[in-house]
């Protein structure tokens, strides 16, 4: 294609070449790139959480209009991810990574300026969200596609950046806004979110080019020999095209075309004239979005599953500062819990992925032992007390929300929803299904908040749609293995049946003449 000609010319945008997936290579850079895109983008969103009561205080704002931030912003992240698929297969995932870390910074930036309310629901939940979206998909999609064996292990290695982000940030902005104030404190924020810009130029993309069987071409003599001689068994030449007379055994069947050429290795059309050698067939054009997954019954049940699921990811970690406050803990000690929770959400994942490399394993089974375990986790915080009590919850949750936070996407490229060919735009399209739950789930929590007086209806909420999610991921397998039964059973009914019996050329031409036959012996008669 144009696109991989001007590649081999600029070596710095140049992309790698493989025969098979890599499993390494260019591949540890990009697991590096997407270790830090993730710290810069869900580790910013989760520890956003210790800008909630200076919000508060400095608008004059209830908890669900300050949650309207957080809602808004991964509203507008999920929802724009077909666009961001559609952006990453036009233009590549380094361009769209890079504007995306430009569109982030810019919007924290301004957001530092806000003077209500509102001005944070455009700058960091329109703008910043935005940029979220076309950071973060096409970073992990990228990622999938440099590893195959190790997947599961790298992809959640790779995505503890959000858990030492939360682990790091959390007390450091904490200590950051005792010096010089939150407003200072987000401005610097948005400026250290520019490295998502340096981290989308690592993103070098891949292509994958199966080894073909080169045959040992015989010298053009010989393979001109070789013409001459099947010519001379059918008593032709190879100049005899110009009669009219159509040979099938020349190499060139084109009129005014006498040198012979060598046939070409693949087998040709019947009817279709042979393409010259310094022609390529023209390549099948790649669809920016496939939305042909959603005929997929069992992605449509994992799709069900990240809606409901997404309630259970964003408002504990907003809330649970609060909470804290609630029961008469400082701030100090608060950060720390939050920073607890994301330390053990990196063991999380890293047992995850660890758990998942192993063969052989139904993983979508493993994940849904993970989500039962999650919804009991946010079951727990209304009964936790005092520090200790919270931190235990903390760090159960936080484990358990590693297991299946860092592995729900790259779930995607399993055999059992929808394979790695169509990974790119089923992200896409699953992604813009959680946009719904991310836009009411905060909000839906702030709302339980403000009318029960009671931080622990929040949890609540969250639990409950963990529980809707992990019915749906329990209907993933069954969709998928009786899909696949009633099309084999299909396909052997269409075996069994055969093709219709052939007619000699001359049957209807047989039963022609017994009429006429007949018709002149009864016309004699």
């Amino acid at each position: 294609s144009k696109m991989t000609v001007k590649a081999v010319k600029m070596p710095c945008t140049s992309a790698n070449v493989y025969t098979k997936v890599p499993d390494g290579g260019w591949g540890w850079t990009v697991a590096f790139a997407f270790f830090v895109v993730e710290a810069l983008t869900y580790g910013i969103i989760k520890s956003f959480g210790v800008f909630f009561n200076d919000l508060m205080e400095s608008f004059d704002e209830t908890n669900s209009r300050i949650s309207w931030i957080i809602s808004i912003c991964v509203f507008v992240q999920t929802f724009t991810a077909p666009l961001s698929t559609v952006l990453s297969n036009r233009f590549g995932h380094r361009l769209v990574v890079m504007a995306g870390g430009l569109l982030v910074s810019t919007g924290m930036v301004i957001a530092s300026f806000a003077r209500s309310v509102v001005d944070m629901y455009v700058t960091i939940g329109v703008v910043s969200g935005l940029g979220y979206c076309l950071s973060f998909l096409p970073t992990v999609t990228i990622l999938s596609q440099y590893f195959d064996k190790r997947r599961s292990l790298v992809t959640a290695v790779a995505s503890t950046g959000e858990c030492f982000a939360v682990f790091s940030f959390a007390p450091a902005i904490t200590a950051l806004k005792e010096q010089i104030g939150w407003r200072y404190s987000m401005l610097s924020v948005g400026v250290l979110q520019l490295g998502i810009t340096a981290c989308g130029s690592l993103l070098r993309p891949i292509i994958i080019r199966e080894q073909e069987e080169v045959k040992a071409q015989p010298p053009e003599e010989s393979t001109e020999t070789k013409y001459m001689l099947e010519n001379e068994q059918t008593c032709t030449s190879i100049e005899s095209i110009d009669s009219g007379v159509d040979i099938t055994t020349s190499p060139s069947n084109v009129p005014g075309k006498t040198k012979a050429e060598p046939k070409s290795e693949e087998p040709k059309q019947h009817g279709q004239n042979p393409v010259e050698n310094n022609s390529t067939p023209p390549e099948p054009k790649t669809k920016l979005l496939d939305f042909s997954v959603m005929r997929d019954y069992s992605f449509i049940c994992y799709a069900f599953f990240g809606l409901f699921a997404t309630l259970g990811f964003f408002a504990p970690s907003l809330y649970i500062i609060p909470l804290s406050r609630s029961l008469g803990i400082g701030k100090d000690h608060s950060a720390y819990i939050l920073s607890a929770m994301a330390i053990a959400e990196v063991f999380g994942r890293i047992f995850a992925g660890w758990v998942l490399n192993k063969k052989p394993i139904r993983k979508i089974y493993i994940e849904l032992i993970c989500v039962i375990l999650l919804s009991v986790a946010l079951v727990a915080f209304p009964f936790a007390s005092g520090f200790w009590g919270l931190m235990i919850c903390s760090v159960y949750f936080g484990f358990m929300l590693g297991t299946v936070a860092g592995t729900h996407i790259p779930l995607l490229a399993e055999d059992d929803v929808v394979g790695i060919e169509r990974m790119s735009s089923a992200a896409g399209v699953y992604v813009f299904i959680q946009s719904l739950a991310g836009l009411a789930g905060p909000p839906l929590a702030g709302v339980l908040v403000d009318t029960t007086k009671n931080y622990s209806s929040a949890f609540y909420s969250c639990a409950a749609g963990m529980v809707l999610g992990a019915v749906f991921l329990a209907l993933v397998r069954p969709c998928k293995t009786g899909l696949c039964h009633q099309q084999q059973q299909q396909q052997v009914e269409e075996s069994t049946a055969g093709p219709p019996p052939e007619l000699p050329d001359d049957f209807i031409d047989m039963d022609i003449g017994k009429a006429e036959n007949s018709g002149k012996g009864s016309d004699s008669v």
